[in-house]
């Protein structure tokens, strides 16, 4: 007999605050934890919104500046910047504030600031690494978009030169406080909030399907699942309470997406975004609205028999009996889903010349050996085929 067994590694988060208006415990979650020099970190576009007033508001006199020099796909330089200019105010904190890039320059500018060296550290993106000792730098998260990386102690950032994503990993560099305020998620363009829905999808569904996937993960990615098909489209139909209340769930199902990620670890989705991203300048959420439907078909071949959470999520009947086709009614909903939107589906729609896909494909393979989630050798022709399909 098998008996159940495993165990399930919780990140150093403290505290989740949501609701609409929640943005003013800003200041309180800085006071509790003695901070009184907080650099806000955030792009150019939110850096010229009325926003950004209420978060320097509520941050009060604990704030010491603003840097709005994050950029997509977290560009090395911009970590360099960010690291100079907390030295120069003499900052004992960082709230970022925005999308996955504001987020992630954040970690990446910890990493440094804590005496890591830039680039020393370098990740797979499979989850986050061993536990590391020591204080960590403050961060608290203000996310604007569903692509929940201020859930993850991991940190993307971009080689100027190669335009190869890597990163960097430590429990030290999870964010201790993340606000959820919808009301702050107004001024999102809805092709990032749908995309960027999409991306906490991934990260569901390839939880579910991961070598490492457990009832406490199985059960979160199946509760995102139904929350975004339920919300992420009125969403962006819907106006004043009710749009803020769709909101609302959407950053919650978000959270449910990616708290068990650190246990489970990303798939081949993941790793093709993680490639596709920085090397073309495409969106990480874009990049699972083209991948995602094609890595799950691909899936439905390997491990049909771990849809069943995605299944539930989906509402779609799942046949033990018959796995497989299940998995593959699973892959249609998730395309049919994302067809609802105004997004990009394919990768030539993204201005990818075809003649190119090929050269990702063995970076992307070093990622899913060393991921190990798959539960079976994935081949380079594979992983090109997938990319075909997606062209």
């Amino acid at each position: 007999m098998n008996y159940t067994a495993g165990e399930y590694y919780f990140t150093r988060l403290e505290t989740v605050v949501f609701g609409v208006g929640k943005i003013e415990t800003l200041g309180r979650e800085l006071s509790r934890r003695g901070a009184k020099r907080a650099l806000i970190v955030t792009g150019k576009t939110l850096g010229r919104s009325k926003l950004l007033d209420k978060v320097k508001s509520a941050a009060g006199s604990a704030l010491a500046g603003v840097f709005a020099g994050a950029a997509q796909h977290v560009p090395s330089q911009t970590v360099t910047d960010l690291v100079a200019e907390a030295r120069r105010v003499g900052a004992d904190s960082m709230v970022s504030f925005g999308g996955g890039s504001p987020i992630d320059t954040v970690k990446n500018a910890a990493w440094q600031l804590m005496g890591g060296r830039a680039g020393s550290r370098t990740i797979d993106f499979s989850g986050a690494a061993g536990e590391s000792g020591g204080s960590a730098f403050l961060h608290i998260a203000i996310p604007t978009t569903l692509s929940a990386g201020e859930f993850t102690p991991a940190g993307g950032v971009t080689d100027e030169s190669s335009k190869v994503k890597g990163g960097v990993a430590d429990p030290r560099l999870q964010a201790k406080s993340v606000i959820l305020d919808p009301a702050l998620t107004v001024e999102t363009p809805a092709w990032l909030w749908a995309s960027t829905g999409m991306r906490a999808l991934d990260h569901a569904v390839e939880g579910s399907y991961s070598t490492r996937h457990q009832l406490v993960t199985d059960t979160l990615a199946t509760k995102a699942i139904a929350i975004l098909n339920a919300h992420l489209l009125p969403s962006l139909q819907t106006h004043g309470d009710d749009e803020l209340e769709h909101r609302m769930q959407c950053q919650l199902a978000a959270w449910l997406s990616i708290f068990g990620m650190s246990n489970t670890r990303g798939g081949i989705s993941h790793a093709l975004g993680h490639q596709i991203g920085p090397m073309w300048n495409v969106p990480h959420g874009i990049t699972s609205c083209i991948t995602l439907p094609h890595v799950m078909r691909f899936m439905a071949d390997v491990a049909a028999d771990r849809f069943a959470p995605i299944a539930d999520g989906f509402d779609v009947r799942f046949d033990a009996r018959n796995p497989r086709s299940s998995a593959l009614e699973c892959a249609d909903r998730a395309a049919r889903f994302i067809g609802k939107f105004e997004v990009p589906t394919r990768l030539r729609d993204v201005g990818v010349p075809r003649e190119e896909i090929s050269r990702i494909a063995g970076t992307v393979l070093e990622e899913v050996k060393r991921a190990n989630t798959v539960g079976v050798e994935v081949t380079l022709a594979q992983l090109v085929g997938i990319l075909e399909a997606a062209y």
